[in-house]
């Protein structure tokens, strides 16, 4: 069974997709398992600590830090994505309310869906842009991005809740996402939603999730492995399901669809603040 209290993000959805086993191992039976996702371990683990401090740093410029108080001490890596991520015109050219690192929940089928932005912007038209920050190693894919649930729930549950934190109800057509990567900055990929898209990404996630509730309804049982063994190069339960013991290269991690994102958390029980409706 699901622990009490259990919410669903992008980030756990994923999971699912990718491969429903790795769901169980993770969240129903909570499996503590010592394998590596990638190496060299030393490598990943410096890279996503960049990450964390990049998003750290984006969150406190947009809530009025000034910029020469924030880039000291950076190493250069790090000063390299802020110099770009100031470069940024889109963002930093666009008028409006900005609510930087904010979580909105929804529900949807009987289960509790949480999205955590990294910057919303309200234009003074109403629309309403998501802006999600990458620093994976290579160039963003419009394809593989619309086929990421982060794509299709953050819209989907902004369309739903953001009402709320709005105070006037808001149309699907009024939001954009904007995903932008440190890795290419002046090619950020944006995504206009859509009353039609909303409509099927409803129906979807309904469908997963009655899906996944019938899975943990049929008890111990092993579910099923992802026909896809390259993910488990990067997967820490690769051995315990007899895929191999050799961790992935970490520079091949963005093309088997496991892009580094140290913003996104995996919600399982109730642990950060939420706005939901």
């Amino acid at each position: 069974m699901l622990p009490a209290g259990f919410q669903f993000s992008q980030s756990t959805l994923q999971d699912y997709v990718d491969c429903p086993r790795r769901f169980q191992l993770r969240y129903i039976l909570r499996q503590a398992w010592p394998g590596v996702r990638t190496e060299p371990l030393q490598q990943h683990e410096r890279h996503m600590d960049r990450g964390v401090q990049f998003h750290r740093l984006v969150q406190r410029h947009q809530l009025g830090i000034p910029v020469e108080q924030l880039e000291r001490g950076l190493d250069e890596e790090l000063a390299g994505w802020w110099r770009a991520y100031l470069g940024f015109d889109l963002l930093h050219s666009m008028l409006g309310r900005r609510y930087p690192e904010i979580t909105l929940s929804a529900d949807l089928s009987g289960a509790r869906l949480l999205a955590k932005y990294d910057l919303l912007v309200v234009s003074p038209n109403q629309g309403i842009t998501i802006f999600d920050w990458k620093t994976s190693l290579k160039p963003l894919r419009r394809e593989f991005l619309l086929k990421r649930l982060q794509t299709h729930v953050y819209p989907y549950i902004l369309a739903r809740s953001g009402g709320g934190l709005l105070g006037t109800e808001i149309s699907p057509k009024q939001i954009t996402f904007c995903c932008w990567n440190t890795a290419a900055p002046s090619e950020p990929v944006i995504i206009q939603y859509s009353q039609e898209q909303y409509q099927q990404d409803e129906s979807y996630l309904s469908g997963l999730l009655a899906a996944l509730r019938a899975e943990v309804e049929r008890g111990p049982a092993v579910w099923v492995l992802t026909a896809d063994e390259h993910r488990c190069r990067f997967c820490e339960y690769r051995s315990l399901c007899g895929r191999g013991e050799v961790a992935g290269n970490f520079e091949e991690m963005d093309d088997f669809g496991d892009e580094i994102d140290p913003s996104v958390a995996d919600f399982g029980l109730v642990d950060v603040e939420e706005i939901g409706f």
